[in-house]
């Protein structure tokens, strides 16, 4: 039989992004996102001026993005009856960051 016979009643199987990934992603928006002050404390700018940029900043790329994604597989899974793993949304999340902030380093180097 194969996967979409109509006596087959299981679904077919769900592709998700491996653990591994999400994780290394999530852990490369953080060391991305920081890594810009580190350079900027090395030239001497002032500590609290990149804390308070950081503050901002960081939380924006390593949770903002992601969660943007997430919520917005949850509002499509709800209204459209989509199927979107969560964590395939977080991981396209935090590509997305990584994808950004490396464009922005770009542009700005």
């Amino acid at each position: 039989m194969t996967a979409h016979s109509p006596y087959n009643s299981e679904k077919p199987s769900q592709s998700l992004v491996p653990k591994g990934i999400t994780i290394g992603l999530a852990i490369f928006a953080l060391i991305l996102s920081l890594a810009g002050y580190v350079f900027r404390l090395m030239v001497g700018d002032d500590v609290m001026d990149v804390l308070t940029h950081a503050a901002v900043i960081v939380p924006a790329f390593v949770l903002g993005i992601p969660l943007f994604f997430w919520v917005g597989s949850r509002v499509l899974n709800k209204v459209k009856g989509l199927n979107i793993q969560s964590r395939n949304a977080l991981s396209l999340g935090w590509l997305t960051a990584c994808i950004s902030m490396l464009w922005l380093m770009g542009t700005y180097s």
